[in-house]
């Protein structure tokens, strides 16, 4: 079964050009062009995408809103950030209204088929003119707060934060680790409660913060 892509921008030659190059895959298939942020949920509603690749800068509602919007009515769709713009703001805004991954209309061309991919595999992605501002995000966030030490943490509990900030979710951490996805959540609750932190964001910049990332 081919991955299902809607396209959302109101910039016509330009999302043709990326239709042309999704098309060109085997396994892709580019099932419509939404030209505004509404006429996305019209269209995600009949044509049912695997990934949206949203346009931030789209007229009536922004693609942020329209991304957030859309994954509260559609959870199952995962939607790719696909902008001109690269300011710190809009690549947070948009990461934390649900999107799974930001690429630039700058690379688009070399890096739009990595984000689906790794999207698809369900991992996060984001480009590299991206992926300093995202980090350094993450660390200035709360730069100036002491963040406690990881030496109490166990083997298990340190694999489990490393898979965490590398975007893996619950059930792959499980199929990594051997484990069940259960166990996977009650080593997160107490890497939370053991490191005063709260969700995902938060564990990963300390994660990022304390080297236990592999990138």
């Amino acid at each position: 079964m081919k991955l299902r892509i809607l396209l959302a921008d109101d910039h016509q030659m330009f999302i043709e050009s990326l239709r042309l190059m999704l098309d060109g895959e085997a396994d892709i298939k580019v099932v419509g062009v939404a030209g505004n942020g509404l006429e996305v949920f019209t269209l995600a509603r009949e044509l049912k995408p695997d990934i949206v690749c949203m346009d931030i800068g789209m007229p009536g509602m922004s693609g942020v809103e329209a991304t957030r919007r859309l994954i509260t009515a559609f959870p199952e769709i995962k939607v790719v950030a696909l902008s001109a713009l690269s300011e710190k703001r809009y690549v947070i805004e948009m990461m934390d209204a649900g999107a799974s991954g930001y690429v630039t209309k700058a690379e688009a061309c070399s890096e739009l088929l990595r984000a689906i991919r790794s999207i698809q595999q369900g991992r996060r992605y984001v480009c590299g003119d991206v992926a300093a501002i995202l980090t350094d995000a993450l660390i200035d966030k709360n730069d100036n707060v002491e963040m406690p030490l990881a030496t109490h943490l166990g083997p298990r509990e340190r694999q489990v934060l490393q898979l965490i900030a590398e975007g893996y979710t619950s059930a792959q951490i499980a199929g990594n680790l051997n484990i069940a996805s259960g166990t996977v959540d009650v080593h997160r609750r107490n890497l939370m409660r053991k490191l005063n932190l709260h969700g995902v964001a938060e564990l990963t910049r300390y994660a990022i913060r304390n080297g236990f990332t592999s990138g």
